[in-house]
This record gives C-alpha cells, structure tokens and sequence, in this order.
C-alpha cells in the first residue's frame, strides 16, 4: 500500500449532545473505520441525508466522529478480498456510511467487500455519483412498484418533489421505461426544465388542494413521493384502484394522516423504499439497470452542481434551505476523464 499517502484529506463531522463540528480534516488510513478494501474515492455527491448530517439538523450518525458522505465512486487500490483487486472501479452507496462508518467525503475510505459494487459496462465513476443513492432510490421505487404490478399502460406517474435529485432521475427514467409522467413542485420556474426531462405535466404544489373526502376522484395511476407529510396524505386519495405510491423521503414530514379506505377499497399500495440496506443481490440488479434499459438519457442536464470539499458547508445550507436544484456531485480527487472512464 506504498502508493497511499500517510495523510489525506477528508470532511469529517464530530456531533454530540451539545456539540456539533464538520470540517476538512487531515487523516491517515487507521484513523478510518475498518474493511477489506482501500478505495481512492474520485467522487462523491449530496444527498438530503448527507445535509442533515452535515449540519447536525438530522440524527443521522450513530456513532461519532465521522467522515460524511453516504455514497463514493473510486478505485481499488488494495484488497484482502479476492473478489476484488487493485485497479477495479467500484462504487458503494449506503450500508452504513456516514452512519455507522466512515463515508466517501475523503480522498481515500476503507470498505467492506460486501458494500462495494463493481462498476458496470455503460456507466462512468462520474456518472455513478451523479446517480448515487440519489438514482439507486429512483430506480428502485419503480423496481418495486413494477414488482407489485404497476405498468406504463396503466395510467400516468405522478412525482413529487419533482425538481430534487431523486426526484429528476425519477422523472428520466420513468419516460425512458415507457410512462407518461407527471410532476409535482413548488418551483414553477423550473417547470420548462421538467417538460425537457421527460414529463407530460406539471403541477404547482402550492394550488394542490386534495379535497376533504378518503377517497377523492383518481387523477394517477401510481406515485413516486419525496415528500410525505400531507402531500403523501393527499396522494393515497386520489391514486387509482390496484396503483402503487413508493414512499422515498420527507422533506415535508414524517407524520402520514390516512384512512384505510385507499387501501381496503381501491387496493393501494404503499412502498417503503429503504435504499440504505438494500440486499447486494437487488443493489447489484438497481445499478444493472441504471447502467443500461434505466440509465437517463438527461444525466450532465441533471448534475447542476460540482463542488470541492471544502464548499459541503455551504451546499448543505442551501439544500435544507429548499434551494437546492437537481444533482450536486463531489469532486473528491483530481482525476482525468480517461482515468474516470476506463
């Protein structure tokens, strides 16, 4: 392991019950958590959990300090592992990072052989952390929706929170998969760009008003929410008999205020998509399709943002804010694009 620096950078968050620190830190390789592989990380990006963490807004790790970032893309470059050798592209999203272990905002990150993902044909480390988690929970809400029966002839798919990451990828892959998708968001201006990405319509969440009834006349077939809070609420009204809603997030909630009625009468159902702890054999199958049937046609339209580490403070503040706008990615190392692709 000559070829690994005895310090290297890294984002490194330090919370407690009265303290709270994130910062660019010098660190060796045992000051991380340990694992079978050494990977010299080239990118990350900035999920919502990766902001709540950031900021300490959100009890996200559960053991402290730290190095953030739930998702890394990079390059073997030692294993105990035979499944795995130097020079390998992986990449890993979830399965603790930034949880439970040290996570990919470092320039290099010790992982379990079980977390890491050989990097497909037809996708990039670029373009694997322009998806991340972001992507994985796109795709696998359709994965699940379609494992329950959901199908474009159907009836349209309606998006919530449909100008955040998940939410475009969403959007993309869906009119790729052959539905007609319709989005939910409280920036009209961004409207045009949606249309663009795939959607059919848009529809402003502030002039949203559900009705008061269980059950409301059905205006979709199905649902990928981002939300929750009462927009999840307001959708189990209004989605139409045998239809699936994936729940993915809760930027407007956690509470859900219901009846049984959608479920018992209309036979909706409602998907938990809990990316973090997905089986490999699902993960490996999620990053399959997203290298290849699944992969967005709009993936540099829906990076908005590429950022060194020393600006994550700033990315998370304004992510929490409600400003954020599509992907960020993380520049974690100086790569060349050869070195990124092959």
């Amino acid at each position: 392991m000559s070829d690994i620096p005895e310090r290297f950078r890294a984002f490194r968050i330090d919370t407690g019950a009265n303290h709270h620190r994130a910062e660019l830190v010098s660190l060796a390789l045992e000051d991380l958590s340990p694992g079978e592989l050494v990977v010299r990380v080239h990118y990350s990006s900035v999920n919502y959990k990766d902001a709540l963490a950031g900021t300490g807004k959100g009890k996200i790790l559960r053991r402290s300090p730290l190095v953030g970032g739930i998702d890394l893309a990079g390059v073997v470059v030692a294993s105990v592992d035979p499944r795995f050798k130097p020079g390998d592209r992986v990449l890993a999203t979830g399965c603790g990072l930034s949880e439970t272990r040290d996570g990919g905002y470092a320039e290099y990150a010790r992982l379990e052989a079980a977390a890491a993902i050989p990097l497909p044909p037809g996708l990039s480390l670029r373009e694997a952390m322009i998806l991340g988690t972001a992507g994985f929970t796109a795709a696998l809400a359709l994965y699940r929706m379609e494992q329950n029966g959901q199908r474009p002839e159907m009836g349209p798919i309606v998006v919530t929170g449909a100008t955040g990451g998940v939410g475009m990828l969403a959007i993309d892959i869906l009119a790729g998969a052959g539905y007609e998708v319709h989005a939910i968001s409280g920036k009209p201006e961004h409207f045009d760009f949606l249309i663009e990405l795939g959607a059919r319509q848009c529809i402003s969440r502030h002039g949203l008003y559900w009705g008061e009834r269980p059950l409301e006349s059905a205006s979709w077939a199905g649902a990928i929410d981002n939300v929750g809070g009462d927009m999840l609420s307001g959708l189990t009204r209004v989605i139409a008999p045998y239809g699936n809603i994936a729940c993915c997030g809760l930027a407007g909630g956690h509470d859900l205020k219901t009846t049984v009625m959608p479920f018992i009468i209309r036979g909706v159902s409602l998907l938990g998509i809990a990316s973090a702890g997905t089986e490999r054999r699902i993960r490996e199958e999620m990053w399959r399709r997203l290298a290849g049937p699944w992969k967005p046609r709009h993936l540099e339209r829906i990076l908005t943002r590429e950022v060194s580490l020393e600006q994550l403070p700033e990315v998370f503040s304004t992510m929490l804010a409600g400003g954020s706008f599509g992907r960020t990615l993380v520049r974690v190392a100086e790569v060349t694009s050869d070195e990124d692709s092959r």
